[in-house]
């Protein structure tokens, strides 16, 4: 088994367990803003610093990348630089003379398919890890892709084997670069995201948030100085990692406060990851680099990549100002702090809006009540990831009808930026696995190849090395549950954490040598960047999205004896960038994920939407998300409800180990002493 250390989400749980309250599970809460957090000791922000002067200036950006570079040169390996805003605009990619052309995906452990063995341009590494680090960082948290990494993995627990897998599992198959929710790059400029990511989130380090006056306003990323795209397996022993160290040189003087940095955040006795290197163990004292203006053509020079920047440097955009895509709610949510996803002209992407699946369909009154609902819930509710003690959760909610239209979009103020396109993944992946419709829209899809990447005389050959069959998931998932009609009927209520147990390599979690889920693989021939249905019906777009990326540098393409050539000024797009949607399933446009979160909305016994909150810990998106629909269900006294008792998954005992439908905190608000705040509903 492989040893790692997975401890994720937890603050308070053992230095505040006396300060833990608990909340009605009932009814609609009358607060509004959220609660002043505890006063403490830190050095940092609790979720109110940011304002139109957050925001990386070009000065910085070209600071970050001398840095970077004097560090690259003093370690002698040449790296690409990318460094990103907090929305995911990357201000400038910068490769080095020397980095390498291309890196390998791979896992530690001999398994091979999936994006295994894919060898792609490290400025898609570099980017994936900036992005990364930044959506995972708020103003009361500071993770990197070191961090991130952790929950990517089968294991919670460092070293054990018998620990259950990371409360995130399954996060970095999101934010894809054919998702429907976050922006493309315009070829000019900044423009409003979140922005996608070229390789999903990424569990391997090499990047690091950047902060200004305790808020976060970027990252830098780093991909090239090891040859391969990667993660650690083993988080017991302490090794340097190249990536990272050029990193942590990029980001002096825009560190993260002492207190937000993972490394000061602890679980169950344990501390989470942030960097295997410090400042003081650089080959190079950044302070002293050779500013930006010192660097020449032997260097390195700014490079354009397709889809995401051009060969320049810009400066980031402030985040909760509309140029940031997001802003301040004025109309929906009067009073509750709220924020909203916006366009280039500052209108709500996701404004709430009636169902389109016909008779019984929620109505934009109904979105708009249970987002506000979710709201309350966040606001009242003790944040895990989050400094000081006491803080409300930063949490994204969303609704989704049953055809996998968003029907709108609610944050709180300083919630993390990944969640905008998981949580919508995480609404989908409720209404999808309920609904009578699931096994067929899987069984229409057609095969997966999984391809080999070669390169010689400007080609790059793709070779298909295996093939996976979605339909097989569908005659395994039906073996499993014990049902032959198994999401084709609708006779089940899937909440996402009882989809994400069925979708681990091991099951039940966490038990050495058990099976896979019917959704996963088996654990020998699985890994984070092969992880069973959830990637296998995304897998073909982020393929095709890196192969345009290496067409527009210039190489022509042979994809299992289709030949597409190089761009020439008469053919300047020989292949096109990849389309919106990840899959041929328009229910799961974005794909969807395995990690707690959401729950289907049934109007008596009939299957409505689903309902997705993310941010925070698992459990406290269970919470809000749960909570959200039944105090917005009592407040409308329309019919909406829970899934009906009877047939909700937690019903189901496949291998004698009972499935979860929801799993909230004993004790998770601020402001009240009530406990098991889920039960009886």
């Amino acid at each position: 088994m492989r040893k790692t250390k997975l401890v994720w989400l937890s603050i308070a749980a053992t230095a505040a367990l006396t300060a833990c309250s608990g909340g009605s599970n009932s009814g609609s809460n009358t607060g509004t803003s959220p609660p002043p957090p505890q006063t403490t000791p830190d050095s940092g922000c609790s979720g109110f610093c940011a304002n139109a002067s957050s925001f990386l200036t070009e000065a910085d950006v070209q600071k970050v990348i001398a840095q970077a570079v004097n560090e690259a040169l003093a370690q002698g390996k040449p790296s690409v630089i990318a460094v990103v805003d907090r929305v995911g605009n990357v201000l400038g990619v910068y490769r080095m003379a020397g980095a390498p052309p291309t890196i390998r995906i791979s896992d530690p452990r001999p398994v091979t398919g999936g994006l295994l063995n894919l060898d792609v341009p490290p400025e898609l590494g570099a980017i994936s890890k900036a992005l990364t680090a930044v959506y995972f960082s708020s103003e009361g948290n500071a993770f990197t892709s070191r961090t991130a990494g952790q929950i990517a993995q089968e294991h919670f627990n460092q070293g054990d084997a018998t620990a259950p897998a990371g409360p995130l599992f399954g996060v970095q198959i999101s934010n894809l670069p054919c998702s429907d929710i976050n922006q493309r790059f315009t070829g000019s400029g900044t423009g409003p995201g979140t922005h996608r990511s070229p390789l999903g989130l990424s569990p391997d380090p090499g990047g690091i948030s950047l902060f200004k006056a305790g808020v976060p306003v970027g990252a830098v990323g780093v991909s090239g100085a090891k040859p391969v795209y990667t993660l650690d397996e083993n988080a017991e022993v302490r090794e340097k990692d190249l990536d990272e160290d050029i990193a942590v040189a990029g980001s002096f003087g825009l560190i993260a406060p002492a207190d937000r940095r993972a490394d000061q955040i602890t679980a169950g006795g344990l501390t989470l990851q942030y960097a295997n290197t410090e400042i003081s163990e650089l080959a190079k004292d950044p302070a002293t680099a050779p500013p930006y203006s010192a660097l020449t053509s032997a260097s390195g020079s700014l490079i354009r990549v397709p889809g995401y920047a051009e060969a320049v440097v810009l400066r980031g955009t402030a985040f909760g100002q509309p140029e940031s895509g997001i802003r301040q709610d004025t109309t929906e949510w009067p009073g509750l702090d709220a924020f909203v996803v916006v366009d280039a002209a500052n209108n709500n992407r996701f404004p709430p809006r009636d169902g389109t699946d016909g008779s019984g369909a929620l109505t934009a009154n109904e979105v708009r009540t249970i987002l506000g609902e979710g709201l309350k819930v966040a606001h009242r509710t003790r944040a895990q990831v989050r400094r000081p003690l006491g803080s409300p959760a930063g949490e994204t909610v969303v609704i989704s009808d049953t055809n996998g239209v968003v029907l709108g979009i609610a944050r709180t103020r300083d919630a993390l930026v990944d969640a905008i396109d998981v949580t919508t993944q995480k609404a989908r992946t409720a209404a999808f696995f309920s609904g009578a419709y699931a096994a067929s829209d899987i069984q229409s899809v057609a095969p997966t190849n999984f391809f080999s990447a070669s390169y010689a005389n400007g080609t790059v050959t793709l070779t298909t090395t295996s093939t996976s069959n979605p339909a097989d998931y569908v005659t395994a998932f039906r073996s499993f549950i014990g049902s032959p009609t198994a999401l084709g009927d609708g006779a089940i209520a899937y909440s996402l954490r009882a989809v994400g147990l069925l979708g681990q390599p091991l099951y039940p979690s966490g038990v050495p040598g058990a099976p896979n889920g019917p959704l996963s693989l088996p654990f020998t021939n699985w890994s984070p960047f092969k992880t069973g249905l959830e990637l296998d019906l995304t897998y073909t777009q982020i393929a095709l999205s890196i192969a345009y990326i290496l067409n527009q540098e210039g190489y022509a393409l042979n994809i299992d004896g289709a030949v597409i050539p190089a761009p020439t000024p008469a053919n300047p797009v020989p292949l096109q960038d990849v389309r919106v949607g990840c899959t041929d399933i328009p229910r799961l446009a974005a794909g969807f994920t395995l990690f707690p979160g959401s729950v289907p909305i049934y109007r008596g016994d009939k299957l409505v939407g689903g309902i997705g909150a993310s941010g925070d810990g698992s459990d406290q998106s269970d919470l809000v998300a749960f909570l959200a629909l039944s105090n917005g269900a009592a407040a409308l006294n329309t019919g909406l409800n829970q899934a009906p008792n009877a047939i909700r998954a937690d019903t189901l005992a496949p291998l004698g180990a009972r499935l979860l439908y929801v799993q909230c905190p004993q004790a998770p608000f601020i402001d009240t002493q009530a406990a098991n705040a889920c039960g009886g509903l």
